[in-house]
């Protein structure tokens, strides 16, 4: 075994990156590290500019939305603010720009924002317009109901049969997305999500189907007035969005967000997770890869 492998060891990774040494010597400063990376790329831009500028939304909890201090926070926004920790070691050096839905791929493409984070399912159609970042969320829709009530979880639905009833926000395929797990059951279709969970709160309905996260944040903030009835289905992915062309800038994101969720620096996503959605992610158990 050589000297140089030797002291490798004895030193480990923890004690090369103090000692500012790496396998191939000296360690490359942010902004010397970026210069490598494809003239013109996102990343050499948002560093040499010291920010980070993401797009998200101010309407949506628990995603995006202002807190009683007029605050912008939500899991949308820890994200940016886990991207800024990754590239500047401090997760407030983030600028967000509010925008409807509509603007999420325009404002990304024209370059007005760095990234998207605006809760933004990922499908086929719109990876031929972005690029998307590995998924931080899994979405889905659930069922909710109040808390003592006769059918009020999953397996009392379902004994139910066309004795319950299951509101949910009227479109295409509404009824057959409640009978998919419910196939006996009647469905109330209304026009507006609140007037959906009105109807659980006046019990004109038993249940109601809306999204996963919106059951977990309900449930988290009034556990006396909502009730997570334990199924889901219909399962889609979160992604950021980023302008298509620059792999530097993706892979860059990619691996800040596999830290956060997988990694050594989980505190600000796991802080979070449990805030928003009222559960504490599985434990990350060294050894082999389970991301």
């Amino acid at each position: 075994m050589t000297a140089d492998r030797r002291d490798f060891l004895r030193l480990g990774a923890v004690g090369m990156a103090a000692a500012g040494l790496s396998g191939g010597g000296l360690v490359l400063s942010a902004s010397e590290a970026a210069a490598q990376s494809a003239e013109g790329s996102r990343l050499r831009t948002v560093l040499d500019r010291g920010k980070v500028i993401v797009g998200t939304g101010s309407t949506n909890a628990p995603w995006h939305f202002e807190d009683e201090a007029g605050k912008l926070v939500g899991m949308d926004v820890t994200m940016g603010h886990i991207l800024a920790k990754a590239l500047f070691d401090d997760e407030n050096a983030v600028e967000f720009v509010l925008q409807d839905p509509a603007q999420r791929i325009p404002n990304v493409n024209t370059g007005k924002v760095d990234i998207v984070v605006q809760f933004m399912t990922m499908s086929g159609q719109r990876a031929q317009l972005v690029n998307f970042s590995r998924p931080y969320y899994v979405e889905g829709v659930a069922l909710i109901s109040t808390p003592g009530t006769d059918n009020n979880d999953f397996s009392k639905l379902l004994a139910a049969g066309s004795g319950a009833t299951v509101a949910i926000l009227q479109n295409v395929g509404a009824e057959e997305s409640v009978h998919e797990v419910l196939p006996e059951a009647k469905v109330m279709q209304l026009d507006t999500q609140a007037n959906v969970l009105q109807a659980v709160d006046s019990k004109r309905a038993d249940a109601a189907v809306v999204d996963l996260s919106t059951v977990k944040w309900l449930v988290a903030r009034n556990p006396d007035r909502y009730y997570d009835s334990g199924k889901q289905w219909h399962t889609q992915l979160y992604g950021a969005a980023l302008k298509q062309g620059d792999l530097d800038w993706l892979h860059f994101v990619n691996s800040a967000f596999t830290i956060a969720m997988f990694g050594h620096e989980t505190a600000l996503y796991d802080e979070a997770f449990k805030k928003f959605f009222g559960a504490t992610p599985p434990a990350r158990v060294p050894g082999f890869p389970t991301i």
